[in-house]
């Protein structure tokens, strides 16, 4: 089949989010000016930069998480384990704001080092965030799409050292949890490693 996004796929649920899986979680954990807490997944986030170290998250809207991220400058990327992906959904409510979604998730928090938003302190891995643009994408007739991308760069790296092995992260260990689409999702179990080829001439 080929669809026109714009005018519609004839399917019984939206196809895009499935197409582009599996879709790594950020789980962003922000505060604003007056010290309350939200707690959020956001499946359009990713790492775009090593050198600097940069990550983004993509908000559908005007919510607590870019909100709060824009007003104060800092986010933390908070990783979800397997073991955490049902208290990751429980986070995904539409609470009121100055509710606490560590609480309703029954999450306890943990102090970062250089900003002020707390990191969930069973995660794997957080990464401390500070923002460096805040970016609102247009369509191709130049109306706003309504989506809020937050880029921050990452200033310091928490790592469970429960997940160190041999110096590398063991992404089994911890089951990395991605989004597929519709109400999908993976975690890793199984890895495979293939080296970059190098350039030899005939």
């Amino acid at each position: 089949m080929f669809y026109e996004p714009l005018k519609g796929h004839g399917l019984p649920h939206d196809p895009s989010k499935a197409i582009v899986a599996p879709r790594p979680i950020g789980w962003i954990s922000t505060v604003d000016g007056q010290g309350r807490i939200n707690l959020a997944p956001y499946s359009f986030f990713n790492a775009f930069s090593t050198r600097p170290f940069l990550v983004w998250f993509s908000s559908e809207g005007e919510k607590d998480s870019a909100t709060f991220a824009e007003e104060t400058g800092e986010f933390v990327a908070n990783l979800v384990s397997r073991e955490l992906a049902e208290k990751m959904n429980r986070t995904a409510v539409d609470a009121p704001r100055g509710i606490s979604e560590f609480g309703y998730a029954d999450l306890a928090m943990a102090p970062s080092r250089l900003v002020a938003p707390p990191r969930v302190a069973a995660a794997p891995a957080a990464l401390e965030c500070r923002v460096t643009e805040i970016l609102r994408p247009k369509a191709l007739d130049g109306t706003s799409t309504g989506a809020v991308v937050v880029a921050g760069e990452v200033v310091g790296v928490h790592i469970d050292d429960a997940f160190l092995n041999d110096g590398r992260f063991d992404i089994v260990k911890a089951g990395n949890v991605g989004r597929l689409g519709y109400m999908d999702y993976s975690s890793v179990n199984e890895i495979f490693s293939m080296r970059r080829p190098r350039w030899e001439k005939e």
